[in-house]
């Protein structure tokens, strides 16, 4: 693995992206991660500090002859999604993830890949790193916890940054200059039900739903993707309609910030004669409703052994509806930016076990008031249904300049390097700008990346081209970046 990957191009990068992935960093599993980034600022004998809450600040002088530039800050985050396959077999907290080459991507064996946002944190190290690269004065942040709640960026405190120019190094396009972002927030619904005994003539059985592609609940919610918990929910109501059915236990997604790939329910059933030919018929209609969408989609029915409890029916009514009626996928699209999405929700989470229900949803919007819009519909719903609800973990979207003066340089680089002109966007993602600029409201900021495809799922790779494209236009800005 890691000889292949060490001898793509640009080296620079691609070895400190092998020696970052050898280095186990899920989000709130950093202390690895943190200690071998503050071990490589002080390898080079680099100002190196980390702040109170594991975000990691290392400082470089300019090189020669550029002493009278602005200070940029590169920033990206050291954690990533940790994802994986059901049949892969890999323990995040103390394995590295295993890479391979395939055509113009880079892959890894049955796990999310890391470049998300490992690809920019690695072109930060092969920056403090050189010898010979021309740049500014630098300033690389590397933050903790981006993609399970951005604390990184929170507990980072005003006056700790020098930098006047902020370029985040965390976008999935490579044709895209990102100028704006997404908020956030999280909607956690729970409640307590009863337990009651199976009533006689039920069998166990098994549900199953996977096969999703999954990704990113941000950049890929336009997408149509399925969603294993509304694809359950679905399942569930229906054959409930149909014949007794009682749910025991309800085990669906797995992180807020990624379309559920799977979910498994386990139910007591009383059986009639056409009801397993009922189910594949209902079974059949969602794969071929969704085929173009997710043509890998896998919906199974199986005996298993009859559990001893199930919901009681009130609390199993509540939730399946409250489950039906929650909005999931996009809510808004943007007035003002044409193509982008102003509002959604990601129904990430449904665990249903041992008397309590917990559902988790990520509402995500660049409108603030649109944000909490959504929030407060889906706090109705489930409270309609019996369940309290608590808002959490809210961040600011990041308001787009299109004057900026860093944005001026990035676009004309841009054009002069690659002979056309680059996409200026805004993104349906949470990135740190918004958060950041709170207490550093004079930095000029801007996003950019490699391409990126398959992000929070185990289908995640990163274009070997796009990275030698996103190399190349870095290396430009900051040898062509303003005076101070």
């Amino acid at each position: 693995m890691s000889k292949t990957i060490r001898e793509l191009e640009p080296t620079a990068v691609w070895n400190k992206f092998a020696d970052l992935n050898a280095v186990p960093r899920p989000s709130k599993k950093e202390d690895q991660v943190i200690q071998f980034m503050v071990n490589f600022g002080a390898s080079l004998q680099l100002e190196t500090i980390k702040d109170a809450v594991g975000n990691v600040i290392i400082r470089k002088p300019a090189s020669q002859g550029l002493e009278d530039k602005k200070m940029v800050t590169l920033q990206s985050h050291l954690d990533m999604v940790h994802q994986k396959n059901n049949d892969t077999v890999f323990d995040f907290e103390t394995q590295g993830i295993q890479m391979y080459v395939d055509g113009d991507w880079v892959r890894a064996e049955g796990t999310t890949l890391g470049a998300d946002n490992g690809m920019g944190v690695a072109a930060i190290m092969a920056l403090l790193e050189s010898t010979d690269i021309p740049h500014p004065p630098l300033e690389a942040l590397f933050t903790i916890d981006e993609e399970t709640g951005m604390t990184g960026a929170m507990g980072l405190k005003g006056g700790v940054l020098q930098g006047d120019i902020l370029l985040n190094l965390d976008t999935e396009e490579d044709d895209e200059i990102d100028i704006g972002c997404a908020g956030g927030v999280d909607v956690t619904a729970r409640r307590s039900y009863d337990t009651v005994a199976v009533p006689a003539n039920f069998i166990g059985y098994k549900v199953t739903v996977k096969g999703l592609s999954g990704g990113h609940s941000g950049m890929d919610i336009h997408r149509g993707l399925g969603n294993a918990n509304k694809i359950m929910n679905r399942l569930l109501y229906t054959i409930s309609q149909q014949t007794g059915t009682c749910i025991a236990t309800i085990d669906g997604g797995s992180l807020r910030n990624a379309i559920p790939r799977e979910s498994n329910a386990v139910l007591a059933i009383k059986i009639t004669a056409d009801f397993l030919e009922n189910f594949e018929s209902y079974a059949r209609s969602i794969k071929e409703e969704l085929r173009f969408t997710e043509p890998k989609l896998q919906i199974s029915i199986t005996a298993t052994d009859l559990p001893s409890t199930v919901m009681e029916a009130d609390a199993q009514g509540k939730l399946l509806r409250a489950m039906y009626a929650a909005h999931n996928g996009v809510y808004a699209m943007s007035a003002s930016i044409a193509d982008l999405v102003e509002t959604s929700n990601n129904i990430a989470r449904v665990i249903v076990k041992d008397g309590a229900i917990k559902i988790g949803c990520l509402t995500r919007s660049s409108v603030d008031s649109g944000k909490m819009d959504l929030a407060n519909a889906l706090k109705s719903v489930f409270e309609l249904a019996g369940f309290e609800v608590e808002f959490s973990g809210s961040y600011p979207g990041w308001n787009p300049n299109p004057d900026s003066a860093i944005l001026k340089v990035l676009a004309a680089q841009y054009e002069t390097v690659f002979g056309m002109k680059p996409k200026v966007v805004a993104c349906h993602a949470g990135l740190e700008c918004g958060i950041l600029g709170q207490n550093y409201p004079e930095m000029d900021m801007i996003s950019f990346g490699p391409t990126i495809k398959g992000a929070h799922s185990p289908d995640e790779r990163v274009s070997i081209s796009s990275v030698q494209k996103f190399w190349k236009f870095t290396l430009e800005v900051l040898k062509n970046s303003p005076a101070a």
